[in-house]
């Protein structure tokens, strides 16, 4: 008989926004050939559904499944088979399965056996009634309020929906909350009922567990972690930014500039984050220092860093993102990438600054004033002398453009002195307007006057070379060069030879 194949590696589908959300009917797999998703308007709500398309089974079917299942229990080491490829469990719970059916006299078609086999998988290696949600790349959060509430996720281009999968009882939720918890190598319980951590692929996870915590019982969200991280490209196909602006984030990164990207909770900071860190030289050593892993770096030379819970509630062993950045120093980095600055950390990231490491990191915040305002005050504290330090701030912004929610990166902001009394003065050369949706610029730039000081590259050489940027980065975009691997070799080839590089995509 021939083994049931899992294919989670199905082609991503191409989906355009539409503003009539009546229209809107598209399906297409997630884990093939078993799961589907059909986004459709729904009349009876009044809004868009997700709805996940999985096998039916039989009465019989499902007391067959039962029966597996029970046995299974009793013989599976998820623990041994954890660490194997997709193959490899696969291949290991088809034996185990049929073992049993031959043992317990089960009387199963082949085609009732491949639709059992998907959710006997699902169940032990997957996230369950969630697992179909988890392999589609559109996916941003998946958020459960609690116990017999459905469901709701955040889909990149129709954005908040209402999905068809529903918790019916509380112990089942809990037991899918510590099942989360397990594969977060975490432990949540009455006692510690709050979980923060991260799924193997990456995807972040808040989780509660009690109704003392949340009234409707345990919750979870879970922000999902791209396999594969949007390229600079992505975002302009996106809109995000400006050929312009992403040109000139491409030279602060080349001349290791220091920049902070601000904006609020979801307004694409870590994107723009991974996006811009396509631009860091090749043979750079980057190190990286996080909360939970968020970072998708597409070079070798890279160190990342987790920080570490407490091993008990006094913190014994705890390992803090303060002192990860300040022991990242002795690496010898020459980029420091920090996921959130928030606290005593943001000293010893400045005294990098200070100390010629070029570093990139992200923080809460609205406007350039409110970044300064906060890196100066309680509990960060810094001196205006190393605010200083500080090249540029990029403020990104959620904002809706005829119905449709997107990102936007809303100012580049220079920062050129911060006073002994916290007052900072800047310069502005990049912004968007959202009343008429357009990215504007101006060829007067701070920070080219700190490179041609630092590194001794003339002004219009500067100025040139950042138009051919602005071209190259179109015509790329225009060509569609959007593979993950095909860009990041452009851009290394780029800093062997520029030139090359330009005479092959016709920029002159």
């Amino acid at each position: 008989m021939d083994m049931p194949k899992i294919n989670k590696n199905v082609p991503i589908p191409k989906l355009s926004f539409q503003s009539d959300k009546t229209k809107i009917d598209v399906r297409y797999p997630l884990i093939s050939p078993y799961a589907n998703t059909h986004i459709f308007f729904n009349s009876k709500s009044g809004e868009l559904s997700y709805e996940i398309e999985e096998p039916l089974l039989s009465a019989k079917d499902k007391e067959n499944f039962e029966k597996i299942n029970v046995a299974i229990r009793e013989m599976i080491n998820i623990a041994a088979s954890r660490d194997q490829s997709s193959e490899s469990v696969e291949s290991y719970l088809n034996k185990l399965a049929r073992v049993i059916i031959s043992e317990i006299h089960l009387d199963i078609s082949e085609e009732s056996y491949y639709k059992i086999f998907y959710y006997l998988y699902r169940n032990f290696y997957g996230l369950n009634e969630i697992e179909a949600m988890m392999q589609d790349p559109f996916i941003e959060d998946i958020q459960c309020n609690g116990v017999s509430q459905p469901i709701y996720i955040v889909h990149r281009i129709f954005r908040n929906m209402r999905t068809s999968v529903i918790f019916n009882d509380i112990e089942s939720l809990a037991s899918f909350v510590e099942k989360m918890a397990q594969k977060c190598g975490k432990y949540i319980s009455y006692a510690n009922p709050i979980l923060d951590g991260s799924l193997p692929d990456g995807s972040r996870v808040n989780a509660t567990y009690t109704k003392d915590i949340s009234s409707r019982g345990p919750t979870f969200t879970i922000r999902k972690f791209t396999k594969t991280p949007f390229t600079p490209l992505n975002l302009l196909g996106f809109g995000t930014l400006s050929p312009e602006m992403l040109a000139f984030l491409w030279m602060m990164m080349q001349y290791k500039l220091n920049v902070l990207i601000a904006g609020g909770t979801g307004s694409g900071k870590t994107t723009l984050l991974n996006g811009i860190s396509f631009f860091i030289p090749p043979e750079a050593r980057v190190v990286s220092i996080e909360d939970t892993r968020e970072l998708n770096l597409s070079r070798e030379n890279w160190l990342p860093s987790v920080v570490r819970a407490g091993l008990n509630s006094e913190g014994v062993g705890e390992i803090d993102m303060f002192s990860l950045l300040r022991a990242s120093f002795r690496q010898i980095p020459d980029y420091v990438i920090v996921g959130e600055v928030r606290g005593k950390e943001a000293a010893v990231l400045f005294q990098g600054m200070a100390s010629g490491h070029a570093s990139m990191a992200t923080i809460h915040a609205d406007s350039v004033e409110t970044v300064i305002r906060r890196l100066e005050t309680p509990p960060i504290e810094l001196s205006p002398t190393l605010v200083n330090e500080l090249d540029a701030v990029v403020i990104m912004t959620h904002a809706i453009i005829g119905g449709r929610e997107t990102r936007k990166l809303r100012e580049i902001v220079e920062v050129i002195n911060v006073t002994a009394d916290g007052t900072a003065q800047t310069n502005t050369p990049f912004m968007w307007d959202p009343g008429k949706d357009k990215f504007y610029f101006k060829k007067d730039s701070r920070v080219f006057e700190k490179i041609q000081k630092k590194h001794g590259v003339p002004l219009d050489q500067l100025y040139a070379d950042f138009d051919k940027r602005v071209k190259l980065l179109y015509e790329l975009y225009k060509r569609q060069i959007n593979n993950f691997e095909e860009l990041q070799r452009i851009i290394n080839d780029f800093y062997k030879n520029p030139e090359l590089i330009y005479s092959r995509f016709g920029i002159v």
